[in-house]
């Protein structure tokens, strides 16, 4: 077997790009085809990063092509990555990969019934920033862990994206964009959740874009826009998690841990990199030292290693081992997610069916391994 997967995307949106720029960072891959609902859009990413441009159903039978990227937008994502393991090929999906625990069940029974893999985003949980939290979890630098908070509020994505409709719809809102960030980052701290309840609401029924081209225009509101929850974890952690796009300005910090015997302060899991800091009992430590591949600023001042998630599915694959963006963790953090949004709306606490393991560990050499 080749020591390289080629690798073909789906959806040549906003997102592609990163892909496309950051994956030749790593070993094991190597983007080959890329593929649109729009030729045209396709055809401008593969002239842009020396891709083939190809139809979807080109790419699907490509004898290149081992693993197919998904970027397409989230209602999309059960359907394509459906046709992608029905052509025989292995598909890694942008977040969140599917948007029920049903349509995941059905990826997973189809996925083993052909030996094929899938994955998902986020990857940021691999970030150097995260494993250290991960290491001092493990090492138990707070005791254990009791209780925590996250908060990711803001005034929302019409105001910078170009197209921010789906963002308000069923699939869209802030805990289905942006709470695989943090409830990943969680599961791969505390480990998995046992229930969860919630309260939702929408701030308005319309927003109005103020990003162009389409500066002026107004669309719907049909999905909650602030979420408030409480997530039990078995381990017996409890974690308040606020996500809201109707806050204009707010002084809570991304995510804090509170151990028996201090507090760890989490920077943003939407990214790699950033500060951790940490108390012994009420006093801040020094945790500096930790010297890691995907902590590294290498896109300005951000540390961005996005497809490291793809990169280890690749390796896996290759070394015959479990990969760490796995199906079974990702579809529970989309039923940590549904549960949160059905709590919401029904009032209830909602026990999870599913569970996993905690991802395993990156330490910086197994990090290193993955950079070409």
């Amino acid at each position: 077997m080749s020591n390289k997967l080629g690798i073909g995307v789906i959806g040549c949106g906003n997102i592609s790009a990163a892909y496309m720029r950051l994956a030749p960072m790593f070993s094991g891959i190597e983007m080959r085809a890329c593929a649109d609902l729009s030729a045209q859009a396709a055809q401008a990413r593969a002239e842009e990063f020396g891709l083939r441009a190809e139809t979807i159903k080109g790419l699907l039978a490509a004898d290149d092509i081992d693993i197919v990227v998904n970027l397409t937008v989230p209602n999309a994502h059960f359907e394509v990555s459906k046709r992608v393991l029905e052509a025989g090929k292995h598909v890694y999906s942008e977040k969140p990969f599917v948007l029920s625990l049903e349509e995941g069940l059905t990826l997973q029974e189809l996925a083993a019934s052909k030996g094929l893999r899938v994955g998902s985003a986020p990857d940021t949980f691999m970030g150097g920033t995260h494993q250290l939290a991960r290491q001092l979890v493990d090492e138990n630098a707070v005791g254990k862990i009791t209780s925590g908070t996250c908060f990711v509020q803001s005034p929302g994505m019409e105001m910078w994206h170009p197209n921010p409709d789906f963002f308000f719809q069923p699939g869209g809102g802030p805990i289905l964009d942006l709470g695989p960030y943090y409830i990943s980052n969680l599961v791969q701290l505390l480990g998995p959740v046992k229930r969860v309840t919630a309260m939702a609401s929408k701030g308005s029924e319309e927003r109005t874009i103020t990003s162009q081209p389409r500066h002026g225009e107004k669309v719907p509101v049909d999905t909650p826009t602030t979420i408030h929850a409480i997530l039990q974890f078995q381990s017996g952690a409890q974690v308040t998690y606020c996500a809201s796009w109707d806050v204009w300005q707010h002084g809570h910090s991304n995510m804090e841990l509170y151990g028996q015997t201090g507090t760890m302060h989490v920077p943003d899991p939407n990214f790699f990199g950033g500060e951790l800091r940490m108390t012994d009992k009420g006093a801040f430590v020094n945790v500096s030292g930790w010297n890691h591949p995907f902590g590294v600023a290498n896109d300005g001042a951000n540390a961005n290693y996005r497809a490291a998630g793809l990169a280890d599915m690749a390796q896996a694959i290759l070394e015959g081992r479990g990969h760490r963006c796995s199906l079974e963790f990702s579809l529970h953090v989309v039923e940590v997610m549904t549960a949160i949004l059905t709590s919401g709306e029904e009032g209830r606490f909602i026990e999870m069916t599913t569970s996993c393991e905690r991802p395993e560990a990156l330490p910086p050499a197994a990090a290193q391994a993955l950079l070409a």
